[in-house]
């Protein structure tokens, strides 16, 4: 026997060059067994489509190391400088001037600042380009199964999922998008875009993956849904100098809860004198490039929220929409004089 064929036969002895083994189907664990059967008797699912798809799903341990790391960890100073670049504003830009008549028919019907709807989708997917590489029932299917912490969520999901693509008459195995399931151009979960997407050009069809316009539309019907309030502010950097009540300082909660007469009181500077005594504001906390930033958290900043949980993501989407809508404001003007 030749050294080729020695080597060659200690490789095959040890298994080395067997083919790689594949993964067992979910199928055969008991709780994917026990989610087959809730979809059949409580949704009339055809059980030998379930089996069918589950025995082809795969669970991904990349999205498990996804999720746990998300960049919603990091701190302001951060996490900004992913959103706020020179391609996403000019891509803001250009996405505007290309959708102008569908964001400002969202804006009437829906009440919804353009650009936020540009942001949202510029921070999500950069103007669709990227919507994500992960099947969609691989991903809800590893979070609802193998990822304890939200696996109730997910499993949610994955259900409406289910629901979602049999009633658009879609392949549940066909569909792409994001470690967390999200879909589309806004990236939306399948219960959001159950509950909000919108046929917003009226061909029959509600895509957000392909159609900017069921995309424009669905952002705004959400965020409507969620009580954006037409014309009033978002957010606003305050002093807090002359605060003594530091327990006011360190508080976690997103959803306003303080008049801003009493916060007025309570020495926070700034306040800009256009908005009213009664409205309500969380203190939002960031820690920037030069220190802690102290900003309001008004209703319209909430709502953003409701499309992420987060300070960070939402304070992304507002700098991201004013950089958008000043230097379009900017390239206009300077056309106008041109």
């Amino acid at each position: 026997m030749s050294l080729h064929q020695k080597i060659i036969f200690s490789l095959a002895l040890f298994g080395l060059l067997s083919p790689p083994m594949q993964a067992a189907a979910i199928t055969e664990r008991s709780e994917v067994q026990a989610f087959i059967k809730e979809m059949r008797d409580r949704h009339d699912f055809a059980e030998q489509d379930l089996q069918r798809w589950f025995a082809d799903t795969r669970i991904k341990p990349s999205i498990i190391k996804a999720i746990s790391r998300p960049a919603e960890k990091k701190a302001w100073k951060d996490y900004r400088p992913i959103f706020l670049t020179e391609s996403r504003i000019e891509g803001g830009i250009e996405f505007w001037d290309r959708h102008a008549e569908l964001l400002q028919r969202a804006e009437q019907e829906y009440g919804v600042d353009p650009a936020v709807i540009v942001a949202i989708i510029g921070v999500e997917t950069r103007y669709g380009r990227h919507k994500g590489s992960f099947r969609v029932i691989d991903a809800l299917s590893t979070l609802a199964f193998d990822y304890p912490p939200r696996s109730k969520f997910f499993r949610s999901e994955l259900e409406h999922y289910l629901l979602m693509t049999r009633e658009e008459k879609v392949d549940p195995m066909s569909l792409l998008g994001s470690y967390a399931g999200a879909m589309g151009q806004p990236q939306f979960i399948s219960s959001s875009y159950r509950h909000y997407a919108v046929d917003f050009n009226a061909d029959g069809r509600r895509d957000i993956w392909n159609d900017a316009a069921d995309a424009i539309g669905s952002v705004a019907n959400y965020f409507k849904m969620h009580g954006w309030k037409s014309g009033e502010h978002v957010t606003q950097r305050v002093d807090v100098s002359a605060v003594t009540n530091k327990a006011l300082l360190s508080e976690d909660d997103l959803k306003p809860s303080h008049a801003l007469s009493e916060l007025r009181q309570q020495g926070i500077g700034d306040i800009l004198v256009t908005l009213d005594d009664q409205q309500q504001a969380a203190m939002i906390n960031l820690e920037g490039d030069e220190g802690l930033e102290h900003w309001l958290g008004l209703d319209n900043f909430y709502t953003i929220t409701r499309y992420n949980h987060s300070a960070l993501y939402a304070m992304a989407v507002y700098q991201l929409s004013e950089a958008i809508r000043a230097r379009r404001d900017e390239m206009k003007q300077a056309d106008s004089h041109g």
